[in-house]
């Protein structure tokens, strides 16, 4: 499946941490957002989250538009939980494919993700494994931090300009079949993670 590719890049939420997008709607719906569901999916964003996910507004922003539609009174804290509630873990073997493909492949982490949910899911690769997620690849790419976001073109671009890499030894993993598809206009190889495959069970095998 990866044979010719000299360069892998991976997706975060769904593809290494273990995400559940129902907690989040649950802990919203808690709190008063009874319409969340509407607000934010997987596949279709309000203008609210995509803002949020190339640094269009800051934390402060967006946990006070947030906390607009709450019926109740609540916390920036409680706003803050609730929408990391969908952040799960890292299994420990995820983490160990990732050090073995290291030793024969560049790789890059690719997420459309927000400064709340960094500080997040870095807490808990630390707190659970004592480790740091970027020490696992060669450059990390988070989408507040450069403006860009998947399914665009242009963060793919950036990441084959800014590595040097040749799509056609490209390999791209993710979650989300929308991403998929803005790789592959750049000529960059997929793999299409589906709901209830593993990158270690699925695709990186080992006789571990």
């Amino acid at each position: 499946m990866i044979k010719d590719i000299k360069h892998i890049i991976f997706d975060l939420g769904g593809v290494l941490l273990n995400i559940d997008y129902s907690l989040t709607e649950k802990a919203f719906v808690n709190l008063g957002i009874a319409n969340f569901n509407e607000i934010y999916s997987q596949l279709k964003q309000s203008n609210l989250f995509d803002d949020f996910e190339v640094g269009k507004i800051n934390d402060q922003e967006f946990i006070k538009a947030l906390k607009y539609y709450a019926r109740y009174s609540v916390s920036d804290q409680q706003i803050v939980d609730a929408w990391n509630a969908m952040l799960l873990d890292f299994p420990l073997r995820r983490l160990q494919v990732l050090q073995q493909l290291r030793i024969y492949h560049d790789l890059v982490l690719l997420s459309n993700t927000n400064e709340i949910h960094e500080a997040a899911f870095n807490k808990i690769i630390h707190n659970d494994h004592h480790l740091m997620l970027p020490t696992f690849f060669d450059k990390v790419y988070y989408s507040h931090r450069v403006g860009l976001r998947k399914p665009m073109p242009e963060v793919f671009q950036k990441v084959l300009d800014d590595c040097g890499f040749n799509a056609e030894y490209t390999l791209f993993i993710d979650d989300s079949p929308q991403h998929i598809e803005g790789a592959k206009t750049l000529g960059i190889k997929t793999i299409y993670l589906e709901k209830g495959m593993t990158i270690e069970q699925d695709i990186f095998k080992s006789k571990q």
